[in-house]
């Protein structure tokens, strides 16, 4: 699966996220665009964006888009509060479908 990581979500990450194609939004030029221009840039180059802004899902019609979302619900966005979310999180990427929203919870 093609995974980008948000702007909000640490790089470091990527690395236990093995099996799957991940980048960042600061690598693809992308860690200025909001919510919804993010959105429509993925559309055909990835599969799924994993975040920890709990709003997206609120401010996004997610149905609609053909990417999948994954929000991080940890106590921080520090490495080391989301890297226990990582087995909850291989699993989710593992069944996301395009226009799902799912949470991970720490």
């Amino acid at each position: 699966m093609r995974v980008l990581l948000d702007a909000c979500v640490p790089r470091g990450l990527r690395l236990s996220l093995q099996g799957h194609e991940v980048r960042t939004a600061p690598e693809m030029g992308w860690g200025d665009l909001d919510n919804g221009n993010l959105l429509d840039a993925m559309t055909g180059r990835f599969d799924a964006l994993v975040t920890v802004d709990k709003q997206l899902p609120h401010q996004q019609h997610i149905g609609d888009r053909q990417v999948g979302v994954v929000v991080l619900r940890a106590k921080s966005n520090r490495l080391s509060d989301l890297l226990p979310l990582v087995p909850d999180l291989l699993a989710t990427l593992s069944n996301l479908g395009s226009g799902v929203v799912k949470v991970v919870n720490g």
